[in-house]
């Protein structure tokens, strides 16, 4: 398992978390994208994954349904992957989301992420469906997993 720290952070840290973002994934996006995009969402989630000093990932996360959480993003840096630290990421969430009393939670992944897909079969989550994306000409894979039993 990765040596990594995992920290709730407030959306201060959200500045941070977009420059990870856009080293890992493309097309970037600006800060103004993640602030809609959390605009009237309840319950959102932020965390900062450190490796000694330097981030190395993050997860956003927030509420769809009173008994659904939705992880939004998880992100690892290149030099960080198959370390572990996408797992450490994935249950650290969990973990905050079953002590929030959600029974569930959910996220959506392209069908051409395949590490994304392994890890998410790996830690135990069900494929729900499949979604179409327009935008991407792509299929995201639902993938959602019950929480309730680690409350």
């Amino acid at each position: 398992m990765a040596n990594a720290i995992i920290d709730v952070v407030s959306a201060d840290e959200l500045p941070q978390i977009v420059a990870l973002y856009n080293q890992i994934f493309r097309p970037a996006r600006n800060i103004d994208t993640f602030r809609r995009r959390f605009q009237g969402r309840h319950n959102p989630l932020y965390m900062l994954a450190k490796v000694g000093d330097e981030p190395a990932g993050f997860f956003l996360g927030f509420e769809t349904k009173p008994d659904t959480y939705y992880a939004w993003f998880y992100g690892v840096l290149p030099q960080h992957r198959r370390s572990g630290l996408g797992s450490q990421l994935m249950e650290a969430a969990q973990t905050w989301a079953a002590k929030q009393q959600y029974e569930s939670i959910r996220l959506e992944c392209y069908n051409q992420q395949r590490p994304m897909l392994h890890l998410a079969i790996e830690l135990g989550y069900d494929i729900v469906g499949i979604r179409w994306d327009a935008d991407r000409n792509s299929n995201l894979v639902v993938f959602e997993k019950l929480i309730t039993a680690t409350k």
